[in-house]
Parts: structure tokens; C-alpha cells; sequence
């Protein structure tokens, strides 16, 4: 793809000016990754910690090419609320999170074992087995099922969650520059700043609290019911991560599919993924943000990136930050999700369209109708559970769905995706947070 806007090469800027670029990339992917340990309960600086590593570790594993940033996932909150949902007074589950991280980390296996196989056997043969008609509608259940609970925190102070809301599509729609790329941050900020006013946020104990600190580790646990329900969401995961390895190179003017190798991406984001996972952290995924970040000011340098990285580290390391993170009202979060959630939804349907899935066949309706159905159907229900050999399994609407969608595909005749391997994306800015 020919780029004909000029392209900055970071080594003429200056090291001040390389050291801006990189805390602006940080504060474009912080908004979106602070919000997952939020909704889920997960320690904030854990999560920057291993978002700054699983970055670090993702260029290592992609020969420094690519330039992407590793921020928290957005895909997998339907498994973290189905294995280990927040408390009644809205505190973590600490019992039931250590086992909602090993499931994340199989799911991160999942990533290996693909990238594997289109090594071994090239990406067109295996990615049939996962066309737009599967994933696109277990991305839009993800958003279906969560849309309750956005409604719920929302509950606790609307005038404060209407802000929130309005703030973001205001910046998104209407923003220019940096408040484009950060209408989350800035959704936050301005619903924040209006609950300190309301009386509404206490700073109660900010003073006691350590200025430097390392960030809490819990240990990884598993179980064979957390693993089901959350493993087939790397399904989704997966189609995300090649929209955005084709989204950045749309971007560079380069095909990253082609060199390093989706293979090499697939194996850094799902490493990466393993890695947080393991220590009590949120699944990683290349970020959108921060292509649009890439967009708008054509620095393409993957340095910048790993400087981005470095500042994520950095602030994991300062309690105070998390403390004032904490504090966020739950309105605020209500307020936030409610668009979320829905886009994520929203990204589903996209999914399809631009896949050009064709529904005048009954093969691809039947396929999608059985998956929103299972999906919110046994979810309504609290899933199902039977016991094998002694083990009691439990399987949530989506790991049902999954799992119900891609054997569908593969049995019904007329699958007749191709996986396009030089794809180009159109890079559309709007996306302003991940799955």
C-alpha cells in the first residue's frame, strides 16, 4: 500500500521528542486498560505491569517489526463474570479470580497451538474452520449479555453515568488530536471529576498509602468448569488480533501477516496473554488505540511502542495511582459500559458485514441463530453443568455457543471461506477500545 503523507523517522526527532511520543501512546491505551480490571476486579497495577511486559515480550517474539501495544482484553469479561463475578457490595471475588486466570491462560494455549498450525500448514487451510458467520455473532453475545450489567452500575447514580456517557460519545464523535484516541480517558475523567463535586468519592486513606510499591501477585489456579467457560472466547480473540495485525499494517504500508509472520504475532499475543494470566492480571491484545495513535502522527518506529511499554511498568509501580483508579464510582463504570458493551456488540455486526456474510443462506442463518440463542439462552440460565468420571464440568451461554457454532460450521456443507492473508483494512478510528 502506497503511503504518500510524509512518515517521521523517530531518530531525527530527539530523544525528548521519542520520550512524548511514548507517554502519548501510554495514555492512549490506559483508559481501556485500567477499565478491565475495574470491571473485574483484578489488582490496576498488576495490569499495567504485565501490559508494559506482554508489549516488551510480544516485539521480542516479532523481531521488533510490528508496531502494537499490548493493552488488556475486552473479550474475555463474559468469562471473568461467569467464573468469578464481583461481590454484592461490588469488591472482588479473590476466591474464584485465581481460577478465572488459569482459564485465561488455556485460552492463551489456544493462540499457541493456531500459531502452530498455520506455521505447519499456512493460514488459509485453518482459519476456514473460524469464518466471520462464527465469530461475529459470539462477538455480538459477548456485548449482549454484559449489557445488564451496565444497566445495573448505571442504577447507582444516573446523572453521574449520563455524563460519563455523554462525555464519551461527545469526544468520539466530535473530538480533535489526542481526545479523539481517548474518549474513555476522558469519559472518566470529566464523570470523576463531576462525582468529587456531588460528594460521591472518598480519598479517604490516600495519604497512608505508598508512593512506590511493587504491584500484588496472585498465583494462577485452575479448574476444569473455568477452563471450558473461558478458553473458546480466544476464538473471537484470535479473528480480533488478524483485524488488528492487518489494521496496523493498512496503517505502516506493511504486510505483517506476510513478515514476521502471523504465526510470530499469534505466538507474542498469546504468550503474552499466558504471561499475565499466570500472575493474576487480564488477558493482553494488540490495541486499537494506539493505531490510531500511529495514524495520526505517522511515527511508525515499533521504539515508540516499547518506550510505551516501559512508562506502563513505571506506573504499576506507584500505589497512589491505583488507589485514586479505585475510587471511581461505580456510576461512572455503569456509565462507561453502557456504550461499551454495546459497541462491543456493535464490532460483532461489523464483523459480519464486512465479511460479506451472505444470509439469504440458510447454512450461515441457522449457524448465527444457534449461537445467539445458546449464547443468551443457557446464559439466562446460569449455564449448564454435568459431571464426568467424578469432575463436575460447568459450561456458561458462551462457551456453549463457541463451541456449538464451530461444530455447526464445520458439519453443515458450503463452507466456502477463504481466509484472505493479504487483507487490507480501512482503519476506521472509531474503534476506540478492545475486545
Amino acid at each position: 500500500m502506497q503511503n504518500h503523507e510524509p512518515i517521521y523517522d523517530v531518530r531525527s526527532l530527539g530523544a525528548g521528542k521519542t520520550l512524548i511520543l511514548g507517554l502519548q501512546h501510554t495514555f492512549a491505551m490506559f483508559g481501556a486498560t485500567v477499565l478491565v480490571p475495574i470491571l473485574t476486579g483484578l489488582p490496576i497495577s498488576t495490569t499495567l505491569l504485565f501490559a508494559g511486559l506482554g508489549t516488551l515480550l510480544f516485539h521480542l517474539l516479532t523481531k521488533g517489526q510490528v508496531p502494537a501495544f499490548l493493552g488488556s482484553s475486552f473479550a474475555f469479561l463474559g468469562g471473568y463474570a461467569a467464573v468469578a463475578p464481583l461481590m454484592e457490595d461490588g469488591s472482588p471475588n479473590t476466591e474464584m479470580l485465581p481460577y478465572a486466570c488459569g482459564g485465561v491462560f488455556c485460552a492463551g494455549l489456544v493462540y499457541l497451538i493456531l500459531s502452530a498450525l498455520i506455521k505447519g500448514f499456512g493460514a488459509r487451510k485453518i482459519m476456514r474452520f473460524f469464518p466471520p458467520v462464527v465469530t461475529g455473532p459470539i462477538i455480538i453475545a459477548i456485548g449482549l449479555i454484559l449489557a445488564p450489567t451496565a444497566i445495573k452500575n448505571c442504577a447507582t447514580n444516573w446523572p453521574i453515568a449520563i455524563i460519563a456517557l455523554v462525555t464519551v460519545v461527545f469526544f468520539n464523535i466530535w473530538g480533535r488530536g489526542m481526545a479523539k484516541i481517548v474518549p474513555i480517558l476522558l469519559g472518566i475523567i470529566v464523570s470523576y471529576a463531576a462525582a468529587i463535586l456531588m460528594g460521591d468519592v472518598s480519598f479517604e486513606g490516600i495519604g497512608d498509602t505508598a508512593i512506590l510499591g511493587l504491584p500484588p501477585i496472585t498465583l494462577m489456579k485452575f479448574d476444569i468448569s473455568a477452563i471450558i467457560t473461558i478458553m473458546p472466547l480466544a476464538l473471537a480473540t484470535m479473528m480480533e488480533h488478524i483485524g488488528d495485525i492487518s489494521a496496523i499494517g493498512a496503517t505502516t504500508g506493511k504486510n505483517y501477516i506476510a513478515e514476521p509472520g502471523l504465526h510470530r504475532t499469534l505466538l507474542g499475543d498469546g504468550l503474552a496473554t499466558c504471561l499475565a494470566a499466570a500472575f493474576g492480571a487480564p488477558a493482553n491484545t494488540t490495541y486499537g488505540e494506539n493505531t490510531g495513535v500511529l495514524a495520526l502522527t505517522k511515527v511508525y518506529d515499533p521504539r515508540v511502542m516499547r518506550i510505551a511499554a516501559v512508562f506502563a511498568i513505571i506506573l504499576s509501580c506507584v500505589p497512589k495511582v491505583a488507589f485514586v483508579i479505585e475510587s471511581i464510582p461505580t456510576a461512572t463504570i455503569g456509565g462507561i459500559s453502557f456504550i461499551l458493551y454495546g459497541m462491543i456488540s456493535a464490532i460483532g455486526i461489523r464483523n459480519v458485514v464486512e465479511n460479506h456474510v451472505d444470509f439469504t443462506r440458510s447454512r450461515n442463518t441457522i449457524i448465527a441463530a444457534l449461537i445467539l440463542v445458546c449464547a443468551l439462552g443457557f446464559n439466562s440460565i446460569g449455564g449448564i453443568s454435568f459431571t464426568i468420571a467424578g469432575a463436575t464440568i460447568s459450561l456458561s451461554g458462551l462457551a456453549i455457543a463457541s463451541l456449538v457454532g464451530i461444530i455447526v460450521n464445520a458439519v453443515l456443507p458450503g463452507n466456502e471461506y477463504v481466509f484472505p492473508e493479504d487483507v487490507k483494512d480501512n482503519n476506521d478510528k472509531f474503534q476506540t477500545y478492545k475486545l
